[in-house]
């Protein structure tokens, strides 16, 4: 059994101890004493080109074969995880009735024309009936057999142009308790719809924590559960509705992983009346809702970074300027450390595009880009900083934005096709640098979890309050010193649905109403303006009569929100600033992006001794300026005392071993054929560096030490002598 890389407590620059060289590396005797910092998912077994090196290798897939594929990767030395998809996989044997005798194509998501939802032939998108979570339970025993140490119930995603099939018509009837109406048919049928979807998948997830639940009572073990999903914001984009917030309530969910990448964050939306793919932005909010669905409730989340993308149709350009800003984007929530740095390595390190060309036109993927994706996972081990320091514009500002974004993307009355119900709100402060939190609207009730937030944006164009107590809340919030802006025409169609605001007792037009009587607000007496704003306790609460919606689509519009805010911040005591960037410190690290459609003005400028992670050579750069567009992760050498011998940054997982006299070494391993480089600081320059005992390249510059040698997926010993 390969042990090498299993001893994963040594991060880059900050190994606690080093392992005498005579000893054999392992696991430490409590597993749980290993930090699960970075991950990778995976559908097939162990091979040199997916060897990322990672604490964790998820095994993807619940089928016959899985131990087989669980044992190449523990031969190996990794932790092992298990993810299945919930709503589509190779589940014919559900389908057709091999499981349990009963054919559940009817079960298939279907549209209203009776096309099924198809993620590949039959390979369907499913409407889970009681026994699917039984058929999945099977297939997740299997993998707790084979020992994982967690399960990942992958997308459970409910089309909101599905609905029609007669599996979806039985569970109308059961939750209902009256015959099924088609989802496009009001507003009312539309909203009921989306919310029997959301309770399908809850219930089918449910159904997989108790059996894991019973499974680590009766053995002794504690096997976690983890949701991968898209963030709410892209789920409500795509018209999908999935659980979301809804599963940290669950028994036996342990958190998240939050998969947004390039595909999802490309999503074009608009700002100032145009229409263009804003990735970072996009990704930087997105993170942010994902971090905000754990955020004081105990559940964990894990960012997925991708380094290409599903669309096999750009080029290797595209792929890495696009995984740079979302990678930065993830980077700037600093409540998250852990990170799946990548699904399916095989198609990143095997893979040719774009695949829109003649195949002999394809291109593997380059050199420096492959260097620079390993010395960027290998830093992600070492984000777990305490030091955390923002440069950018106001903080303790927020967004709230709720589940019910995914209940009102459909016909008759859909809501707007960009989301500029929220983007609207959101982008006119992001792109002035005040680093926006989308807060969701659900965990308001956690005790605490508004405490960090001075100002609150809130609309119910394209959403609307699953439940009354969420107003109690922000009204208490207010009454404690918050300034609530409320940014609503009262246009929205879905105000009439039928339910708890104008049901058993209550008789409010619109939740709007029954959140501003709690608030102290006369609808009788108050006068019709375009912007009212009353106090209620220390607080104050400002409603700007506007459809979000339209203010996206004009520079006015953005600029009369940045107005608002503007003034409740200032009313609230907190210090108002604007930057064209957005700036991060978390320890050693500085991440920032430049952004663009921003305020006018100088760029920022860095001065010292910085490394840019993005860079493949790992030059050092004595000032670094933030321009529109650019996307630093820089590794400042000047910003912790000096321990010399340090390693700085690897494109290679390097574990160390105890010094000998006047020499250092390290046991070396990465994806194979790949280049490697290892920067270091030094006080003196070694005589010689060995690599299994052959020499290898090396420079040197006041104190810092670069090695470089190619990959192979195997543990080799690194010497330096000095």
């Amino acid at each position: 059994m390969n042990t090498f890389f299993i001893v994963s407590v040594a991060v880059l620059g900050t190994a606690s101890s080093l392992v005498a060289a005579d000893e054999p590396l392992s696991f430490a005797t409590d597993p749980d004493q290993i930090l699960e910092r970075t991950c990778f998912q995976t559908g097939g077994p162990w091979s040199e080109k997916s060897n990322l090196r990672s604490d964790v290798a998820i095994v993807y897939g619940i089928d016959a074969k899985l131990p087989d594929r669980i044992q190449t990767w523990r031969d190996h030395g990794y932790r092992i995880h298990v993810m299945t998809g919930v709503s589509w996989g190779n589940y014919q044997d559900y389908l057709y009735g091999r499981f349990d005798g009963i054919n559940h194509e009817d079960e298939a998501q279907t549209l209203a024309d009776g096309q099924k939802r198809s993620h590949g032939g039959d390979v369907y998108y499913m409407c889970p009936g009681t026994n699917y979570g039984k058929f999945l339970c099977v297939g997740v025993q299997r993998a707790l057999d084979a020992g994982a140490e967690a399960i990942h119930l992958e997308e459970p995603e409910f089309w909101v142009n599905s609905g029609y099939s007669e599996g979806f018509k039985r569970e109308w009837q059961s939750y209902y308790g009256e015959p099924w109406q088609a989802p496009h048919s009001s507003v009312d049928a539309q909203w009921r719809a989306s919310k029997l979807k959301y309770f399908l998948y809850r219930r089918a997830l449910q159904q997989v924590f108790d059996h894991v639940q019973a499974y680590n009572k009766s053995t002794g073990r504690h096997v976690r559960c983890y949701v991968p999903t898209h963030s709410l914001l892209n789920y409500a984009h795509w018209s999908i509705v999935s659980p979301e917030s809804s599963l940290a309530r669950l028994n036996g969910c342990d958190g998240y992983i939050a998969q947004v990448w390039t595909g999802t964050s490309r999503t074009p939306n608009v700002y100032r009346g145009k229409l263009k793919e804003r990735t970072f932005e996009t990704a930087f909010l997105e993170y942010g809702a994902m971090q905000n669905l754990v955020r004081v409730t105990g559940r964990t989340v894990w960012y997925l970074n991708d380094p290409i993308e599903d669309n096999p149709n750009y080029d290797w350009n595209d792929y890495q300027r696009n995984w740079e800003s979302t990678l930065t984007a993830s980077l700037l929530q600093p409540e998250v450390w852990q990170f799946e740095v990548a699904p399916w390595p095989e198609r990143i390190f095997n893979g040719r595009y774009p695949r829109s060309v003649p195949r002999e036109e394809r291109k593997s993927i380059p050199f420096a880009y492959a260097r620079e994706l390993q010395t960027v996972m290998n830093a992600l081990n070492d984000l777990k900083q305490d030091r955390v320091e923002w440069d950018c514009g106001t903080t303790g500002i927020g967004l709230l934005i709720g589940d019910s974004l995914m209940f009102q993307r459909g016909d008759p009355a859909p809501s707007d096709p960009h989301l500029s119900h929220v983007y609207g709100l959101a982008l006119p402060l992001l792109k002035r640098g005040i680093p926006v939190a989308p807060v969701q609207l659900e965990n308001v009730t956690v005790p605490h979890y508004l405490d960090s937030f001075k100002v609150l944006l809130l609309t119910y164009q394209g959403m609307k309050p699953l439940t009354a107590e969420v107003h109690t809340r922000i009204a208490d919030w207010v009454r404690r010193g918050g300034r609530l802006i409320f940014c609503d025409d009262d246009s929205d169609p879905f105000n009439a649905v039928h339910d708890w605001w104008n049901s058993d007792g209550n008789k409010f037009s619109t939740p709007r109403e029954h959140l501003f009587a709690r608030l102290g607000f006369n609808e009788a007496t108050a006068k019709s303006s375009a912007e009212t704003s009353w106090k209620f306790g220390k607080g104050e609460v400002v409603w700007l009569r506007k459809n979000p919606a339209k203010l996206a689509a004009s520079v006015e519009g953005a600029d009369q929100v940045v107005a608002v805010v503007q003034s409740a911040a200032k009313s609230a005591k907190l210090k108002w600033r604007e930057t064209s960037s957005l700036l991060l410190r978390r320890g050693p690290y500085v991440i920032a992006a430049g952004l663009d459609e921003s305020i006018a003005g100088e760029p920022k400028v860095l001065h010292g001794r910085f490394v840019n992670l993005f860079d493949s050579e790992l030059r050092v750069l004595d000032s670094v300026t933030i321009v529109p567009g650019s996307r630093y992760f820089l590794r400042d050498l000047d910003a912790a005392p000096v321990r010399k011998p340090q390693l700085l940054a690897s494109a290679c997982k390097a574990l160390p071993v105890k010094p000998q006299d006047k020499s250092l070494s390290y046991l070396v391993e990465g994806v194979a054929q790949t280049p490697a480089v290892m920067l270091f600081r030094v006080s003196n320059a070694p005589h010689s560096v060995t690599l299994d005992g052959h020499p290898v390249d090396f420079s040197k510059q006041e104190g810092l030490l670069w090695i470089r040698f190619e990959n192979e997926a195997r543990p080799r010993t690194l010497t330096l002598k000095f």
